[in-house]
């Protein structure tokens, strides 16, 4: 499998720069595209992704534009867009792309509408042979930007393009292990920030650290639950990409998820507690919800969070219902 014409970086947010800045640190050029010319000229002058990653650099390896016609070059692209926008970027984009390019996804949700994870928005537009993978795994942009330790997955249903992708986009700080279990990557990725939505209305509500640890040890077994039903595999679940991701995304105020949740509980509105930043499990919530009622999928804690983003539920109701739900086994 050849490495040939380096690597395109689709999305210049903060988790684009920074996996750009990875894959050139790994030795690869990089093209870094985005829609806006004028931010991605002067990302290219200053060096700097001022907006998104202040006080980082861009790595020299690392081109930033927003001509399309650069990404035909690249072997490799790396689709760094949010799920509800991933159909129409790449059905803008991919007359572009180099004709069997290895397209990996890294966003992490279910497209609302069609329910439909985000190999399959894929699959829809390039066709079901389209080489697609999945990044997903327990990382923040700004500590994969500087070079920190950090270790994610990579799923392809072709095996041996996963190790290859693996292998490729690996460096000295930034490790990637490889699976070809695609939809318990997806199933992780997307659920755990819809359950970390939860952690956060759990600590900004106040009920204190044992709740939380409760909270998150349920919601990850409606993880499993829900992950087992649509054919993931539960190894996969136990690693990076699903257990990982959830204690960092559930724990920490840096992901958006768990401090969109937290202001939630400290009773701002679904509308106030976005802040003008993407929550991703906000847009998930109902969506994951509905495939798992499609297959009788006990999930009360997602549900709860998809009743409060709704506005169809308080917070205080939803606690309440969670609470008040009998008891039984805890493998049930």
């Amino acid at each position: 499998m050849e490495d040939r014409g380096g690597v395109a970086v689709i999305g210049g947010g903060a988790w684009g720069t920074a996996l750009a800045n990875a894959a050139a640190t790994a030795g690869r050029p990089v093209i870094l595209w985005m829609r806006d010319a004028e931010a991605a000229a002067r990302i290219q002058e200053d060096r700097t992704n001022a907006r998104y990653l202040p006080g980082i650099g861009l790595h020299e390896k690392v081109r930033a534009t927003a001509d399309a016609g650069a990404l035909g070059d690249a072997a490799t692209v790396l689709l760094v867009v949010p799920a509800q926008t991933l159909r129409a970027v790449l059905g803008d984009l991919s007359p572009a792309l180099r004709p069997g390019a290895s397209i990996v996804l890294c966003a992490k949700g279910i497209e609302r509408g069609s329910d439909a994870f985000t190999s399959a928005v894929a699959a829809d537009v390039l066709g079901p042979d389209a080489p697609v993978a999945v990044l997903s795994g327990p990382s923040f942009a700004g500590d994969v930007a500087r070079g920190l330790p950090t270790a994610v997955t990579l799923a392809c249903a072709d095996g041996r393009r996963a190790a290859h992708l693996a292998g490729l986009l690996s460096g000295p700080a930034f490790r990637l292990y490889h699976t070809d279990d695609v939809r318990g990557v997806e199933i992780g990725g997307a659920g755990k920030n819809v359950l970390a939505i939860a952690s956060g209305i759990v600590a900004g509500r106040g009920l204190g650290e044992s709740a939380q640890a409760a909270l998150i040890a349920r919601a990850f077994a409606e993880l499993m639950r829900f992950a087992r039903t649509y054919g993931g595999r539960a190894e996969t679940l136990m690693g990076l990409s699903g257990l990982g991701d959830l204690v960092l995304t559930a724990s920490s105020s840096q992901s958006r998820n768990f401090a969109f949740g937290e202001r939630l509980g400290q009773g701002a509105s679904p509308e106030a507690a976005s802040g003008g930043k993407l929550a991703e499990g906000a847009f998930t919530a109902a969506a994951l919800v509905g495939l798992a009622r499609a297959r009788s999928v006990e999930m009360p804690v997602a549900e709860a969070v998809a009743a409060v983003v709704a506005g169809a539920l308080t917070v205080e109701a939803a606690m309440a219902r969670l609470l008040s739900r009998p008891l039984k086994g805890e493998v049930e």
